[in-house]
């Protein structure tokens, strides 16, 4: 998911059509296998079976300018029953921590043959600093090309809010692409934007790399653009274990 930038008020009412549209989906056996984003991270792949569970943490940092933050931020997915997940995230800047977080994830389903999937996602954050519970809503498309190629695109809204106002309902768009280039080894490319005066876009190329049956790490060296401000270099790492 995305990082700090994307902080957004928790709607009740949200949370409950979120759960109310969704309905149980057909397990992950049954939908086409395509890699997570580093950065927007997803709630276990779409279509993950009950019982699945990961825990990983992700640390990302400029390499330039008067920032020097590292953000980094351990988190727990769970399959609550096929097809919808739940996660629970503590994002840290340097020792602090600065925000409390829960995810709901829900796939609906494959089309084109099995070769796409899509669902929804709704992350609801509580800013501590601020005081104040903030939310995003987005639809989550994802496509098998073949055997190596393979894409996550995914689009909705930052700061969801009826009343509209500043920095409310700001466009946020990832889209990422892999290769599968041997057993074990993805690389890909994940391009990210976020609307509004908060906002920024972010190119991160990427590896994913196997290390164990259940360990898995992702790595990445990109360049991000605030709003009104200039490309830096960004890193990133990501390491996973499922369970």
């Amino acid at each position: 998911m995305f990082r700090r930038t994307i902080r957004h008020p928790v709607r009740h009412g949200v949370a409950l059509l979120f759960i109310g549209l969704w309905s149980p989906a057909k397990a992950e056996t049954d939908y086409p296998h395509v890699p997570e984003p580093m950065v927007f991270d997803m709630m276990r792949p779409l279509g993950a079976k009950r019982g699945e569970m990961e825990a990983n943490i992700l640390a990302t940092t400029p390499l330039s300018g008067p920032d020097d933050t590292i953000q980094w931020a351990p988190e727990v997915e769970y399959a609550l029953t096929d097809g919808f997940a739940i996660e629970g995230e503590l994002p840290f800047e340097d020792g602090k921590l600065v925000e409390l977080k829960l995810g709901l994830q829900a796939a609906f389903g494959t089309f084109d043959g099995g070769r796409s999937a899509h669902g929804v996602q709704y992350l609801g954050i509580y800013d501590r600093e601020a005081g104040q519970y903030r939310s995003s809503f987005a639809y989550m498309l994802a496509h098998r090309y073949n055997d190596r190629w393979s894409s996550v695109s995914m689009a909705g809204l930052g700061d969801v809010s009826l009343s509209g106002g500043h920095g409310r309902n700001a466009a946020i768009v990832n889209h990422s692409i892999f290769y599968d280039s041997v057993d074990g080894q993805v690389l890909g490319l994940e391009l990210n934007y976020r609307g509004g005066s908060e906002g920024y876009v972010l190119a991160m190329p990427q590896i994913h790399q196997r290390l164990a049956a259940k360990v898995n790490v992702q790595a990445g060296l990109g360049a991000e653009r605030p709003h009104g401000g200039v490309f830096r270099p960004n890193a990133g790492i990501r390491v996973i274990r499922e369970f």
